[in-house]
């Protein structure tokens, strides 16, 4: 996937496995998230919006840069993202209790209820995507992206904690 023969073999065979396996884990995700974008549309949300509500509920109440954390991303694209779930009626973002300078990201009532009107269907339409897969399959492909992320998330940070762009 998107190496030429002479690439390949400067990178050697190992090498050029994960060359094309990371070419195809960005195809497959952009994929995904065109389709589950296409699903979500009929309720005005994102792919993106999606994750960030389920790391809410997920974390309870998470803070801003919690949420970030948990999902990879920076401070401003979750709150860009919070920010259009607030007016769509789906998150409350309130300051912390204990530091007024924190926000802290909430579902609400109309979340939950979309989220209990839609999640059987959307769960069903995953497990076709994923169909194909044995359950031996689908296990050693979850353990096998998990053991990735973490790979990923600790090339990515300076060893004080801080991501390569907070570092930067």
């Amino acid at each position: 996937m998107g190496l030429t023969a002479a690439e390949a073999a400067a990178l050697g065979e190992d090498a050029a496995t994960r060359i094309r396996t990371f070419r195809l884990i960005i195809v497959l995700a952009l994929e995904l998230r065109t389709r589950m974008d296409q699903l979500l549309r009929e309720d005005d949300l994102t792919t993106q919006q999606a994750a960030l509500l389920t790391v809410i509920d997920a974390l309870s109440e998470p803070s801003i840069g919690q949420a970030a954390g948990a999902l990879g991303t920076t401070h401003q694209n979750i709150r860009q993202l919070a920010d259009a779930l607030e007016r769509k009626g789906f998150v409350r973002i309130a300051a912390d209790p204990a530091d007024g300078r924190i926000r802290r990201l909430a579902t609400t009532p109309q979340s939950d209820a979309t989220w209990q009107r839609r999640s059987d269907a959307d769960q069903r339409r995953v497990l076709e995507w994923f169909g194909e897969l044995t359950a031996v399959e689908a296990q050693d492909l979850f353990r096998l992206l998990l053991k990735a992320q973490a790979s990923v998330r600790a090339v990515a940070t300076d060893g004080n904690g801080r991501s390569d762009e907070q570092a930067s």
